[in-house]
């Protein structure tokens, strides 16, 4: 039920290690604006409707199916929200949740620990948001990455993200610190908008470093061109894989956290533990013919981590929302893949049971909508 692609020993001694180990789920809620941009993005029909998404899915990953929300699911393009893919697995598992703001537009309708971010600007305009704020979320990141791994000292803490728009601030950072992404970033759509990513990320780049210095301190280009969600993540990554093992719950998004967290760990002599940390994703992702995502890692130089997918197959699924994951729409989010690879790890979850608790949800959620 799992495929390691990249690092392949490390990783096996990483779940190896971790086998049977019931996680702590951790998702970070930011927003960029270059997700209103319009196409950029999958995760919701309409740049309105992907203003709503994080706050959508952190609501329903919290509360499930049987709940009214303040904040509906979006309608998608095709298939369904990865949220329910996360929510079957945190409550099948009765996985520990803990759920955080790093910088939304609008309150979130369940509880959440505030960071005291902000949303970022549109990556394109270089000044994406103020340096004063990345620290201040850096340093959010390295003492709750310690609270969290104190609450698991023999186990493993998932650290996922939703941010609209991700994937091209993770393809503007990770091409400022000198890695070779082009071309190579998912997307939900099912085949990837690469020329207009990389039109946007060369804006901003040039906007903020028009004279392109060959080292950009890390922090910097967080400011310039990258989300809230980026700095939190790589700072608690840091912290807490000092003393627990650290499943990055994502694809190009927590590739780019890596490289992130490698770089400020150098430029700023912070100790950690990188062989604690794996990138775990779905295998749509992974395999994602559009792009290179396997190639992407190993981009990642010496340091690149194990990168673990979900074998899971929905081609199967009685509903066609599900099935469409099979022919490349949606992907990941939400830690979807990692949440897969827990099943397996912690309960050994084979691929009907996953199936039918991700259709449970579904199921569920129908039936209360239609009351």
């Amino acid at each position: 039920m799992i495929q390691i692609y990249t690092q392949i020993e490390q990783g096996k001694e990483w779940t190896a290690k971790y086998r049977g180990c019931l996680p702590i789920f951790a998702c970070i809620l930011g927003f960029t604006e270059t997700g209103l941009i319009p196409g950029i993005s999958a995760a919701g029909r309409t740049p309105a409707d992907r203003k709503y998404t994080a706050c959508a899915d952190a609501e329903f990953l919290y509360y499930g199916p049987e709940h009214q929300p303040q904040y509906s699911l979006p309608p998608l393009a095709d298939g369904a929200s990865p949220v329910l893919l996360s929510r079957a697995v945190v409550e099948a598992l009765k996985i520990p949740l803990y759920l955080f703001n790093a910088g939304l537009p609008q309150l979130p309708a369940m509880p959440t620990i505030d960071l005291g971010g902000t949303i970022a600007r549109c990556l394109s305009e270089g000044v994406a948001m103020d340096l004063v704020i990345v620290h201040h979320l850096f340093k959010q990141g390295l003492l709750w990455g310690e609270r969290l791994a104190a609450q698991t000292p023999q186990g493993y803490v998932i650290l996922s993200e939703c941010v609209v728009g991700g994937t091209t601030t993770a393809l503007a950072v990770l091409t400022g610190l000198g890695i070779n992404a082009v071309g190579k970033v998912n997307s939900s759509h099912p085949v990837c908008n690469h020329e207009q990513k990389w039109a946007v990320v060369q804006a901003g780049l040039k906007q903020a470093f028009p004279d392109r210095k060959l080292i950009i301190d890390p922090l910097e280009l967080v400011a310039a061109v990258g989300d809230p969600m980026q700095v939190v993540v790589a700072g608690m990554a840091i912290a807490a894989s000092r003393s627990c093992g650290i499943l990055l719950g994502g694809g190009t998004q927590m590739l780019a956290v890596y490289a992130l967290s490698c770089a400020i760990a150098q430029t700023y002599g912070l100790p950690w533990q990188p062989k604690e940390v794996v990138v775990g994703t779905t295998r749509w992702v992974a395999e994602d013919p559009t792009s290179s995502t396997i190639e992407l890692a190993l981009n990642l130089g010496q340091k690149n981590p194990p990168l673990i997918a979900t074998q899971l197959n929905l081609a199967n699924s009685r509903y066609p929302q599900f099935q469409a994951y099979e022919r490349g729409f949606v992907k990941e989010g939400v830690g979807a893949g990692a949440a897969c690879i827990a099943a397996y790890l912690c309960q050994n979850w084979q691929q009907n049971q996953l199936l039918a608790a991700i259709e449970d949800q579904f199921e569920r959620l129908s039936r209360f909508n239609s009351q």
